[in-house]
């Protein structure tokens, strides 16, 4: 799915701002509140999570849909065009309608969904249009929530109320199996967008070096009616329906029109060009994408179909794991950096442009190159803000949660697996092209120990899948919570290890010697494994301002050892690629008698100030080079 972007062929018009706005009683859906203007409503942003931005407990913890509505006015000079409404994300499930008619409908919360509205919107007048969002969770969903009366860090009291009273109170309410706030609404960006009668549809870049040339196989596919017909337009006539759609891959030149790709470099010249759907272009003395401090180099295709033009910036680099080691353009790599969240006051997860560019600047102070999406992707506009400054990405999709204790194999109860694999393909199809995501994470922290036969055949099949549905084939992963790593026959067969380990925070709280020793027993383990092993959490809640000449749990001396003694043991290890720190910046939760405040593991504070744990990973990581960190000799090939 290509980014809207403006160009000479196609116009993108922002329906970001103040929306009308109101939480469904529960009648909104059975009294079509999207037929006409929503009565009672408030005034709400867009893009942003609703939860925060009013002062009211209902606001805060609504479970249901609710109801977003504005009035759109396409200009009369967009006539003639192909109309497209597209919505970033909005959580987590939507419903779509103009002037009262269903147009699309969407399962998921952190993925772009569009629909084509040529034939449903008049240019230069007015249209009605209303989103409806719905924030459940449960054991259908991604990322997962908890039924009946289970919730998340135990935060209920068994027996009061009575297990039926807590049962219907559970009914009403979102109860996450997750430890983030369950933000809701349209978190990202609304947009209409135009392109010529045929356009180009997608676009496909698999870069590769050969010697000093970067290669680039490529693929565009293409869409048009044959018809060309548009209500209202005199020029194309009156009639309904929806025209029939070619595809540019494997038809002739006189069905698809000319298709012509252009490669330029940085300051937008042109070093080399193909015609045709596909094909390989070779790019002479061409500059490889390096994760800073090196260049992050990006190079532009320029693709022509008729009248319709699009621009795709992308980075020629190789990826792939070879014994123990992760490799960028054949030098081993060292991952540094940070479980993140997309968390800020007043926006929740919304998308804000301004806190991606300050995340970035404290990673370049930090010395970090890398963060994982945990737990969900990300917006699409802090791939593009990566790839041109050459942090690396783990991408992930949103599968966290899927467990229920050693009582229920949710493998067999859960209805997921579908599900999972749309979302796999949605998030592969729109992050295919980014230099930055190296790796793919199906998923973080599922049961995998209780039931592992059945772990195993679920989730080796979506390793397969997504390397099947990746052209670029990057590596895949799985993040592995604490367990009994000895029963799990899952996380040992990914292309990398990745592992979240809380030795002397959850487990041995407190006691860093005892952690140490329970961290190289285990790390003795995986060395037996022949797989680059990496920490993708580790860390420890710590209360900002808090001091401790002895340190002791929840003081910034603390987390600034832990981590010191955690990463002297990492250290020592020639298959370990990598460490990323549990969290970036403190992040809200639903509450419980386990957060203050939310999860206060963040090196920042949420409006990002450093902790004493900051300071230290500066200056441990300023001493680590992204590549040749551990000696390439010592690690089986």
């Amino acid at each position: 799915m290509l980014y809207p972007r403006e160009n000479r062929a196609r116009a993108v018009m922002n329906l970001d701002g103040e929306w009308s706005f109101c939480l469904d009683d529960g009648t909104g859906l059975t009294r079509h509140w999207e037929r006409e203007p929503l009565k009672n409503a408030e005034h709400i942003a867009v893009p942003a999570s609703y939860n925060d931005q009013k002062d009211k407990r209902e606001y805060r913890n609504h479970c249901g849909w609710v109801f977003y509505q504005r009035q759109v006015t396409v200009p009369a000079f967009y006539r003639g065009q192909r109309l497209f409404l597209r919505m970033d994300a909005v959580t987590n499930n939507a419903m779509v309608w103009l002037d009262g008619s269903l147009v699309c409908e969407h399962r998921g919360g952190f993925l772009p969904f569009e629909v084509e509205i040529t034939d449903r919107v008049l240019p230069g007048e007015a249209a009605l249009l209303t989103i409806a969002a719905d924030n459940r969770i449960s054991h259908s969903t991604l990322p997962v929530g908890n039924e009946g009366t289970t919730a998340f860090f135990g935060s209920d009291n068994p027996g009061v109320p009575s297990v039926e009273a807590a049962k219907k109170w559970r009914g009403q309410q979102n109860a996450p199996n997750f430890d983030f706030f369950n933000y809701a609404g349209i978190n990202r960006p609304v947009r209409i967008y135009t392109t010529p009668q045929r356009y180009i549809r997608d676009l496909e870049l698999v870069p590769g070096v050969d010697g000093s040339d970067g290669l680039v196989r490529y693929r565009v596919e293409t869409g048009g009616d044959r018809c060309s017909r548009q209500p209202g337009n005199a020029e194309y006539g009156e009639q309904d329906g929806n025209c029939e759609t070619v595809s540019g891959a494997g038809q002739t030149e006189e069905q698809t029109g000319s298709i012509q790709i252009e490669i330029l470099d940085a300051q937008g010249s042109m070093v080399a060009r193909a015609l045709g759907s596909s094909g390989e272009i070779r790019i002479p003395r061409a500059r490889l994408w390096q994760p800073r401090p090196g260049i992050p180099y990006l190079y532009t295709a320029r693709v022509t179909y008729g009248e319709d033009v699009y621009e795709q910036t992308f980075g020629i680099r190789t990826v792939e794991v070879k014994g123990t080691r992760f490799l960028i353009n054949g030098e081993p790599f060292y991952f540094k950096g940070f479980g993140k969240h997309e968390d800020s006051a007043f926006h929740g997860r919304g998308l804000d442009f301004c806190l991606n560019i300050r995340d970035l600047s404290l990673l370049d102070w930090i010395h970090a190159n890398s963060f994982r999406t945990s737990h969900y992707p990300y917006a699409e506009e802090m791939y593009e803000l990566c790839d041109k400054e050459g942090i690396v990405i783990i991408d992930e999709t949103p599968a966290v949660g899927i467990g229920a204790g050693e009582a229920v194999n949710p493998y067999e109860t859960f209805p997921l697996k579908e599900y999972h694999e749309q979302v796999l393909e949605e998030l592969i199809r729109r992050d295919k092209n980014h230099p930055s995501v190296v790796m793919w994470s199906l998923g973080n922290e599922p049961d995998t120990e209780h039931f592992p036969q059945s772990a195993y055949d679920y989730w080796r099949a979506l390793y397969d899948l997504a390397h099947d549905l990746d052209p670029q084939n990057r590596p895949v992963t799985l993040v592995c919570c604490q367990n009994d790593y000895t029963r799990d026959i899952v996380t040992r067969t990914m292309d990398v290890v990745c592992l979240n380990r809380y030795y002397g925070w959850y487990n041995l709280s407190g006691d860093l010697d005892a952690a140490c020793y329970g961290l190289n027993l285990e790390l003795d383990f995986w060395e037996l494994q022949g797989k680059p092993v990496m920490f993708t959490e580790y860390g420890a809640d710590t209360m900002s301002g808090v001091h401790m000449t002895v340190p002791e749990m929840f003081s910034e001396e603390f987390q600034a050892e832990y981590l010191d003694r955690i990463d002297r043991e990492l250290d020592k290890r020639s298959f370990f690629i990598g460490e990323q720190v549990w969290n970036f910046a403190d992040y809200a939760t639903i509450q419980g008698c386990m957060r203050v405040d939310g999860n206060r593991k963040g090196v920042f504070t949420r409006d990002r100030r450093p902790k004493l744990a900051a300071h230290f990973l500066r200056k441990r990581w300023a001493d680590i080079p992204n590549f040749g960190y551990k000696n390439p000799e010592t690690a089986a090939d």
